[in-house]
């Protein structure tokens, strides 16, 4: 008999085929070869069952049928996908051996566990467990598998997380939604993150400005001329800024003080994924969303980066060799000039600014694999490259700088000068012309605020300290005290990191110094729910609060329930979830706590009067917990229930916000938008518009009809998400492009053209049939 491998998505499944049976025939949801079959879920194939499917009383929401604690929670098949989840159970009937290919972490391990537990999988289990995709890593995971029993903790771990999650979402949110009339989505992470975004808020509208007065002069000896910055308590007056400037304008001073000291500024740390989302948002205003997104096809469908979903900014020992590789990969191509002048040796085992074991969990830093990259997207491009140029700078010495700081007194007034002289560039040579010049400009844009250090990168600073200067200019300028500044996704990010690092309780904060609000792998998708609730905006690059955002987080404050809104809660989850992971603390214990917070949580609201109907901003007025057509009732005490409300089990960090999110939104509007297509612009139904060929995803029997944007599937309204879109890779997507990626799989051999100028063929194939997800294949 044979082996069955199963991969979480088509993409990986497909590419391990590649490897382990190249000559495998291809059967459309597997690949079968001589001793192994290949096959994948795609995503979460199960999830845990709705209330309903423990008592149809839970279809209606009232707050007097809360808490819902299941004794043993049920897992029911997602109805898009259950015919992939079939197959893999008729495929393991003619092997008898599973080899657990899905991603190498906690929610990887989940979606394998459910399957195995839903189709009773009763074959010995190995697993691979690898950081990239690339044929090496592969073959050697392949040569490594793992026995399964060594990750029984870490699945124990997912089930725990998955569970809690559902507890906390599904009865929270129907409290909170029931007691006030209104879809409040609660979440263990989303409310405590919604909450560092209602503070902040907070703290910007209760600032009040102030002004102030700075007086600065500008002094020369011979031809060096520097600026200093008068030393004294604030100046609140113009008048006394104006004298002092007026005093010393056009005499002459002297040094009373003259420091130099020898500095060294070294690489930034490795990415991590939440690290490089912060810088993905700043540089180049990409959501972390976004980010997330382009680097998993940078991983999955391109293979030119290392597993992205990691929370370690270091490498192992093994690492080391396969850096130096990627070094040499890189010594031919765009980056080759950089990889040229890199120096391998400064890479070492010993070197911990990148090579820390101690801080490497399951996945080591991102890091490029030793595969070009072909055709990528611009935004494919510009992650890459931010990955790249960080590596690279780690195979360069530091920057080398000189630090001056002038005291110059003239009259009895006291000025201070700091100048940065740059020495040597040092690792700073990968970075772009763009940025250079972007990080001088933001330095002085924050001078003005901070009298941050002058930096001089093109000239010598020489002064004598024992002959005088001439103060030939000197003026007062007025500044004002500023207010915190609106989250952006990259400074939220950044919060939700280090979010129990701001703790006062210093027991607290040790506890939680290694963990934030949510994981690396959920962040992102936290911040898209807040917005899909409705309770943040953006505006720019800055996050907002909604009206209903300030009374969520008001409302489960004034419950008494402050532990939902706050950092701790979550931290001392993932701390926990990360302690059953390891075997060190017991999955029982730790669901008999959730289960005791959730009765607490229930019985604080229920006391709590409902809120004004008009409490939420107009968006949300009028809007019934159910969504379209659901009925809601109130009784003389204010209890209130919804008619209809499905709460469905989802991924992340809130069980119950997946369900909102259905329940706020039309349904129609999910398919028919994507397409651009609705009945109201184009005048045609779906059925009477031309089949252009069936949709290929299994038993879903709709045709393929054209869209304003792309081609979707007439079946949309019945949940088919199939879409191609009329652009890929630069190329429009024509009918007979798409009817040849119905029938065949592929287009037809295609010229594409590399960043370098070169160009190169290949093809765009369809990956997922259950989506439409494409990529390029170059042609060897």
């Amino acid at each position: 008999m044979k082996t069955l491998i199963i991969a979480e998505k088509p993409d990986m499944g497909r590419t391990i085929a590649a490897v382990m049976e190249p000559r495998a025939k291809n059967n459309r949801t597997y690949l079968e070869g001589e001793k192994y079959i290949v096959t994948w879920a795609i995503g979460h194939l199960l999830g845990l069952a709705e209330p309903d499917a423990y008592d149809a009383k839970y279809k209606r929401w009232n707050i007097q049928d809360l808490p819902i604690i299941p004794e043993q929670f049920k897992i029911v098949p997602n109805p898009k996908t259950k015919d992939q989840l079939k197959m893999i159970g008729e495929l393991a009937k003619r092997c008898n051996a599973i080899v657990n290919a899905c991603d190498a972490g906690r929610e990887g391990q989940y979606i394998f566990a459910l399957i195995q537990q839903q189709l009773k999988l009763r074959q010995p289990v190995k697993r691979l467990w690898i950081s990239d995709l690339t044929a090496e890593s592969i073959a050697t995971g392949f040569e490594r598998l793992r026995d399964a029993s060594e990750f029984e903790f870490l699945t124990q771990a997912a089930r725990a997380r998955s569970e809690a999650d559902w507890l906390i979402g599904m009865n929270a949110s129907r409290a909170f939604t029931t007691r006030h009339n209104t879809l409040l989505s609660v979440g263990r992470v989303q409310t405590p993150v919604l909450a560092l975004i209602h503070d902040r808020e907070k703290e910007i509208e209760a600032f009040q400005s102030q002004t102030f007065y700075d007086v600065w002069a500008e002094f020369k000896q011979d031809q060096i001329k520097y600026k200093g910055t008068w030393q004294g308590d604030r100046l609140t007056k113009p008048e006394e800024a104006e004298e002092i400037a007026a005093a010393v304008r056009g005499k002459t001073g002297h040094i009373t003080k003259y420091d130099t000291k020898q500095t060294k500024e070294y690489p930034f740390k490795l990415y991590d994924l939440t690290l490089l989302q912060r810088e993905a948002n700043a540089k180049y205003g990409y959501s972390a969303k976004k980010t997330l997104d382009v680097a998993q096809a940078l991983y999955e469908r391109h293979k030119v980066i290392s597993y992205p979903r990691t929370n370690s900014n270091y490498v192992t020992e093994q690492n080391i060799d396969g850096m130096h590789k990627a070094l040499r990969m890189l010594g031919t191509g765009p980056y080759a000039e950089l990889a040229q002048q890199a120096n391998p040796n400064l890479v070492h085992k010993q070197n911990k600014s990148v090579c820390n074991p101690s801080r490497v969990e399951d996945h080591h830093a991102i890091l490029p694999t030793l595969k070009r990259p072909g055709t990528l997207s611009k935004e494919e491009q510009n992650i890459y490259d931010l990955i790249i140029r960080r590596f690279l700078s780690h195979f360069f010495p530091p920057a080398e700088y000189k630090m001056h700081t002038v005291m110059t007194q003239v009259d009895k007034h006291l000025f201070k000068t700091s100048i940065k002289e740059l020495l040597s560039l040092g690792w700073k040579v990968v970075l772009s012309k763009a940025d250079q010049d972007k990080g001088k400009k933001s330095k002085a844009a924050k001078k003005e605020e901070e009298e941050e250090t002058d930096e001089w990168t093109d000239k010598k600073f020489e002064i004598d300290a024992g002959r005088q200067v001439d103060c030939i200019r000197a003026e007062m300028k007025e500044k004002a005290t500023q207010p915190p500044k609106s989250y952006t996704e990259g400074t939220l990010l950044k919060a939700m990191e280090s979010a129990g690092k701001q703790m006062e309780n210093e027991e607290l904060r040790e506890v939680m110094k290694d963990a934030g609000l949510g994981t690396p792998a959920t962040r992102a998708a936290t911040i898209e729910r807040l917005k899909k609730v409705g309770y943040i905006e953006m505006k720019g690059k800055k996050i907002l609060i909604t009206d209903k955002g300030k009374m969520a987080i008001e409302l489960i404050r004034h419950a008494g329930v402050d532990l939902l809104a706050s950092p701790e809660m979550t931290g001392q989850w993932e701390r926990r979830l990360h302690q059953i992971s390891k075997g060190e603390a017991a999955q029982e214990k730790f669901m008999d706590n959730v289960k005791r917070f959730t009765l607490s949580i229930i019985d604080k609201v229920k006391q709590q009067p409902p809120a004004p109907a008009n409490a939420f901003g107009e968006e949300t007025r009028g809007k019934r917990a159910g969504g379209k057509g659901s009925t809601r009732s109130a009784d003389a005490s204010g209890q209130t229930a919804a008619k209809g409300t499905r709460v469905p089990a989802g991924r992340g960090s809130s069980a119950g916000s997946a369900t909102l999110e259905r329940a706020s939104d039309a349904a129609a509007s999910a398919a028919g938008a994507a397409r651009g297509s609705s009945s109201g612009s184009s005048g045609a139904s779906p059925s009477r518009r031309e089949a252009l060929g069936s949709c290929p995803r299994s038993s879903c029997g709709g045709s393929i009809i054209e869209g304003r944007k792309g081609y979707g599937c007439s079946h949309y309204k019945q949940g088919c998400g199939f879409v191609v879109w009329k652009e890929y890779a630069g190329k429009q997507i024509t009918e007979t492009m798409l009817k040849s990626l119905l029938t065949k799989g592929q287009t037809q051999l295609l010229s594409f053209k590399r960043k370098d100028g070169s160009t190169v063929k290949a093809r765009i194939v369809l990956n997922e049939p259950g989506t439409g997800q494409l990529s390029v294949r170059e042609e060897i």
